[in-house]
């Protein structure tokens, strides 16, 4: 209940911040020379991926503290972060096709920073798919755990591939300077709030739904039993 009422309280939050995040993008932020009006997807695209990156890192803590403990709230909060992770990073990788179309002259292009992220879709997409494939709780959140644990190592990856190697992604974030002036900076930043405010209490409400799915599952084992 207690974790239901902050997923109702962050729900709160988020629906106040977002219509505000999306005002600012479209009437505060000035429009950049280069690129023009495609260069607001920056302020969706950005928060996107490290929410992404935060949902990645939250599962492999999880994945830990279930090897260590064996208990099902962190399998749930594993489950919960996976899930969100795949569908943000789904979002990172349609809003930088989008973006990159205008710019790049193509949907898609084998850069270092596009692929790393394609395969972290799909490693922790198959950690869903087996989930769903593994009726045994404890085998299931067993694998699941290593998947999430090995899974993560590819996020720095995909942090620094735009400086480790030959790429055209775009780097604003520097290690000495942010390449935004104070306007868009303040914007990237509230985008950047409500999404994190919207991640907390989805992930909340989810945590507190796989929870009551275990113990409803609990109920029809000891019924058949």
């Amino acid at each position: 209940m207690l974790a239901l009422n902050r997923s109702t309280l962050f729900s709160g939050f988020a629906a106040v911040m977002i219509p505000a995040a999306i005002g600012m993008v479209f009437f505060y932020a000035p429009l950049e020379k280069t690129m023009g009006s495609v260069q607001k997807i920056f302020y969706f695209h950005l928060p996107l991926a490290l929410t992404a990156f935060l949902s990645f890192f939250v599962a492999c803590i999880s994945g830990i503290m279930y090897l260590r403990r064996r208990q099902r709230i962190w399998d749930a909060r594993l489950a919960a972060s996976v899930e969100i992770g795949v569908v943000l990073t789904t979002l990172v990788l349609i809003t930088g096709s989008l973006w990159g179309r205008p710019i790049w002259n193509t949907w898609w292009t084998w850069d270092p920073r596009l692929t790393t992220s394609l395969i972290l879709w799909f490693i922790f997409a198959s950690c869903l798919i087996l989930r769903s494939a593994i009726d045994e709780e404890g085998k299931r959140a067993t694998f699941s755990a290593v998947l999430a644990i090995v899974g993560f190592l590819d996020v720095p990856i995909v942090f620094l591939s735009a400086r480790l190697f030959r790429s055209i992604h775009p780097t604003v974030i520097r290690a000495d300077s942010v390449g935004l002036e104070s306007s868009m900076l303040l914007t990237l930043l509230v985008c950047m709030a409500a999404m994190l405010i919207f991640w907390a209490g989805l992930y909340k409400f989810r945590v507190s739904l796989y929870l009551q799915e275990a113990k409803v599952n609990d109920l029809q084992i000891d019924g058949t039993s």
